[in-house]
């Protein structure tokens, strides 16, 4: 499909109308979008396609997906669609399509997010790493000077000591893929010192000396740090923190998915923020887009995942 400019139809924001430029010298990458069923997934598809940024398959029932382009007016006319029964079924066969080479990234369509993730971890048919797979937050908020990156929000639950080096690594990996260099990541607590009745403080701790031992590489890493002066220089003054990363922080670490899907959303609906959504940590990078996510932010969720996987790509060894 030919490229169209993305205009923002909300309200600018320069940070991710940066990371959409810098796709635009790259060429589209091949898509598995998992059953989409609804005018916001299939639209995003889409859109991302027709602004350069991905070629996508379209996997779900084939009858489905098409009266819902013809309710919309979205022309998918040159798009290929990839038929399956059911939701669970179009999960497995995108994650199929990704695991014969057929596609570079993945994409959630109107399907729940458990059950693409399923599909993605399973043992025998999945797309593991090594790695433990983690969700990020690429944040722009309007009043603040500094993208940022809330991890994890949307996958692990309680994660622990080693499960957190995991998620820190990922989010480190696409800071530094998306050509921001060298991130300052905060492990984040209630309180900016460790307190054996708080098991995050302990755990930030931990991390910081396994960041010293080289068990995390690629950023600075500091905590525990409450919020306020992982963000703040002043309240970090306030508090006689002296940190390379307290009041720069780049990359915001959670205890737990409850308090980063609340920081999350408090940034989005208090402060104007958009929160383009990415999945870590498998075998290619997964859109993991919301309902209520506007169009900005779905473009801005593609980006992250092309500038990755290029990045990638520019980094692979090369085969005999």
């Amino acid at each position: 499909m030919p490229r169209k400019a993305v205009v923002s139809p909300i309200r600018k924001h320069e940070k991710y109308e940066h990371l959409i430029a810098a796709t635009q010298a790259l060429v589209p990458l091949t898509t598995a979008v998992a059953h989409p069923c609804d005018e916001t997934s299939l639209r995003g598809a889409i859109d991302a396609a027709e602004a350069g940024m991905i070629v996508p398959l379209l996997v779900g029932p084939e009858q489905k997906i098409r009266a819902v382009a013809q309710s919309c007016g979205l022309d998918i006319s040159g798009v290929e669609l990839i038929d399956t029964p059911h939701s669970h079924a179009a999960a497995e066969r995108a994650v199929e399509l990704v695991r014969e080479g057929k596609a570079e990234l993945l994409m959630k369509g109107s399907l729940h997010s458990d059950e693409l993730l399923a599909a993605v971890t399973n043992r025998e048919k999945g797309l593991r790493t090594g790695r433990r797979i983690s969700h990020v937050f690429v944040m722009d908020v309007p009043t603040h000077a500094q993208t940022l990156f809330i991890t994890d929000a949307a996958v692990n639950i309680t994660p622990d000591l080693m499960a957190k080096r995991d998620i820190i690594q990922n989010a480190i990996d696409l800071f530094v893929a998306l050509g921001m260099g060298s991130p300052k990541v905060a492990i984040l607590s209630a309180v900016e010192t460790v307190n054996p009745s708080l098991p995050s403080t302990i755990d930030a701790a931990a991390l910081c000396k396994m960041a010293d031992r080289g068990q995390i590489t690629g950023g600075e890493l500091d905590g525990p740090l409450a919020f306020d002066n992982a963000i703040s220089l002043e309240a970090a003054r306030i508090k006689g923190i002296k940190s390379a990363v307290a009041g720069q922080a780049q990359i915001l670490v959670v205890p737990d998915l409850e308090a980063g899907n609340m920081l999350a959303k408090n940034l989005t609906f208090l402060s104007n923020a958009d929160a383009a959504g990415i999945v870590l940590g498998a075998r290619v990078p997964i859109i993991l887009t919301s309902r209520a996510d506007n169009l900005r932010t779905r473009m801005a969720s593609c980006a992250v995942a092309m500038l990755l996987a290029h990045s990638r790509r520019a980094h692979e060894p090369i085969r005999a």
